[in-house]
């Protein structure tokens, strides 16, 4: 068991003990209600770790360090961005994804890249932005943050990767 384990086991006895002694039956609810959520999202956890392991097993380490790795540079960078960018789906899918390519020695610039485009690019969302607010907003929205994900990649490569 790791640190993160053990904060939200913490986490998880305090809010059950707040529940609890409100209300009983509260601290039950929630505890269905997280199960019913698990029950939900496990087949795409399944699905996304089984492609970290197998990013993780097909990926060749020479080419993750020509590519990805500390040495790629803005080449990496690059990569991590276009890839954030066409990742779909939540956390669970791109952080299994982030690990696999951390296990397999890609850089740290490559992915903060990676996970900023993911966070701010992701083409998967432009269409239902559109629809649900504005092309224009789309438009304006991507445009405002189209330098961010390589800047945050160079700046972490650049004043970071010796930490990491």
């Amino acid at each position: 068991m790791n640190f993160v384990f053990w904060i939200f086991f913490g986490a998880v006895g305090v809010l059950s003990t707040i529940a609890y002694k409100k209300e009983p039956a509260l601290m039950w609810t929630g505890w269905k209600s997280g199960f019913s959520l698990l029950i939900k999202i496990f087949p795409i956890l399944l699905l996304a770790f089984a492609m970290s392991g197998l990013v993780q097993v097909l990926l060749p380490k020479e080419a993750v360090a020509k590519w990805l790795g500390k040495e790629s540079g803005w080449k990496g960078i690059w990569f991590g961005c276009l890839a954030g960018a066409i990742t779909p789906g939540g956390p669970y899918t791109s952080f299994p994804v982030v690990a696999a390519l951390y296990q397999a020695g890609a850089g740290l610039g490559t992915l903060v890249a990676y996970v900023t485009a993911w966070s701010l690019w992701a083409v998967a969302r432009l269409p239902i932005e559109s629809a649900l607010i504005s092309p224009k907003f789309m438009i304006f929205r991507l445009l405002s943050s189209l330098i961010f994900p390589p800047l945050a990649g160079a700046i972490a490569h650049l004043f970071f990767s010796k930490y990491f």
